[in-house]
């Protein structure tokens, strides 16, 4: 077992490393660390995030696919945050998407946050307090965000609604309202964005916000009239999509398996959360 005071020493190193802005350096004592054994969790998150910053994401991501198996079970849904973060880096959105069906399917089946109902969680030096229903609604907008990217925006839309209805903001309203606006449904995505400039939703008063839903609801003028002709068919292809998405969940669901409280409050739509 490694000396206490090492151990103590070397995260010192990382940090003074780190400050004085030599990550080829510090990344190799990173690697020195894992091999070791020594803080393994900590030492793999923080060389992949320093690689990523380098614009070696690729490299990062190879990193924890080899070494997360050292790590802790506490320590996976952080590095799959990660990856999640490398994925959309690379432009590897199959990888993205398939990492956020992933964790969706985790939490229909109560396996997050250590079956806890919240987990503590850092921004900025600062620690805070995340819950299901958040971390739901944030993995739900980063996969309608991946379905955006692919030009999915049936997809998108759906995984949007759901996320709205669990917790709702002005950003992810602003994405709903841009699917709908790709799919020519004008008319439904101008209450949408009327609502974050009136300050309906969490987040409205973000200057970004407020300005993109009036730069999207200027956008809308145009094309307006179109929308009424096209509704119907846009319906018809999007009820052929969530049959799809209905067969697909059965796949992955136990009828009788357990879920977490959240989602017996959307249970009519949850066989669409996997998307």
């Amino acid at each position: 077992m490694r000396n206490p005071d090492r151990i103590e020493s070397d995260m010192a190193g990382f940090s003074l490393l780190l400050a004085e802005k030599n990550p080829d350096a510090a990344i190799g004592l990173f690697r020195k660390a894992i091999n070791a054994g020594d803080r393994v969790d900590s030492a793999l998150k923080d060389m992949a995030v320093i690689m990523k910053q380098q614009d070696r994401a690729e490299e990062a991501i190879e990193a924890i696919r080899s070494f997360r198996h050292l790590c802790s079970r506490q320590a996976q849904e952080s590095l799959d945050n990660v990856l999640i973060d490398l994925y959309k880096k690379c432009g590897r959105l199959d990888k993205q998407i398939e990492l956020l069906k992933q964790k969706l399917w985790m939490i229909c089946h109560g396996e997050v946050f250590n079956r806890k109902p919240t987990k503590t969680a850092r921004s900025h030096g600062k620690k805070f307090q995340v819950t299901v229903k958040q971390e739901t609604s944030r993995i739900l907008g980063n996969l309608g965000w991946a379905y955006m990217q692919q030009g999915n925006f049936m997809a998108a839309e759906v995984v949007y609604c759901k996320a709205q209805m669990i917790d709702p903001d002005a950003n992810k309203a602003c994405n709903l309202s841009l699917c709908l606006i790709k799919l020519e449904r004008t008319m439904e995505a101008r209450p949408i964005l009327l609502d974050v400039l009136q300050g309906e939703f969490p987040g409205s008063d973000d200057p970004k916000a407020r300005s993109r839903a009036e730069e999207l609801l200027q956008g809308l003028e145009p094309s307006e009239a179109s929308s009424l002709q096209s509704s119907g068919l846009a319906q018809k292809v999007e009820d052929a999509f969530i049959e799809e998405l209905d067969h697909l969940m059965n796949q992955w669901v136990p009828l009788r398996s357990k879920r977490l409280p959240i989602f017996e409050e959307i249970s009519p739509f949850r066989d669409q959360l996997a998307c």
